[in-house]
């Protein structure tokens, strides 16, 4: 890669820098996880020096990430609409980074129910925030009120079922792609209790 290549080489280099800064590293801690000179990672920062190939891949490496992420300028789809289940009262958004995930926005109105035995377990993760209203968590054996701008985040191989307690509430929800599966069987076999279907 050359400097002639304009917005993608600056695009490369301010990118390197934000990473560097990210990782709250200096200019000699990256370039010692690089193994490049303080001087030439400073070069190559500032665009005095020449981006070459295996230099990109040794500092991709060195920042944790992939050549790929480095020098991806892909912008097209930052704008995403959502699948709307007006059934369940719920929007639906998959994360492009991450074709597992799943964010869920959704108004909830009953309350959890009061049988454990209709609790759900599944492999997974899910981490939600109460966007308005108050809503309850109930997580094994134990009942957690979270509070309009709480989150809560657990292990879905607990049982658990979430509602709404005083009213209407709102939740934003992020499920991995286990919890996302196991809800998704959940509401085929008919008892997705006070849970989004992601």
């Amino acid at each position: 890669m050359t400097q002639d290549n304009g917005e993608l080489d600056s695009l490369v280099r301010k990118r390197i820098r934000a990473l560097r800064v990210a990782q709250g590293w200096s200019l000699d801690e990256l370039a010692g996880r690089a193994r490049l000179s303080p001087s030439t990672l400073s070069r190559i920062e500032t665009g005095q020096r020449r981006l070459a190939l295996d230099q990109l891949v040794t500092l991709a490496r060195a920042l944790d990430t992939s050549l790929d992420q480095l020098v991806e300028t892909a912008t097209d789809d930052v704008i995403a609409s959502p699948v709307i289940d007006a059934a369940h009262q719920l929007m639906r958004w998959p994360v492009k980074a991450d074709p597992g995930m799943t964010v869920v926005r959704q108004r909830m109105t009953d309350p959890p129910p009061d049988n454990p035995a209709r609790m759900r377990a599944h492999p997974g993760h899910e981490w939600l925030v109460v966007l308005s209203g108050t809503a309850i968590l109930m997580l094994g054996n134990r009942r957690f009120r979270v509070e309009t701008n709480q989150a809560a985040e657990f292990p879905t191989m607990l049982p658990h079922a979430i509602g709404a307690e005083g009213g209407p509430c709102e939740i934003l929800g992020i499920f991995d792609r286990d919890a996302r599966r196991g809800h998704q069987s959940g509401e085929k076999a008919g008892n997705a209790v006070g849970r989004p279907s992601p």
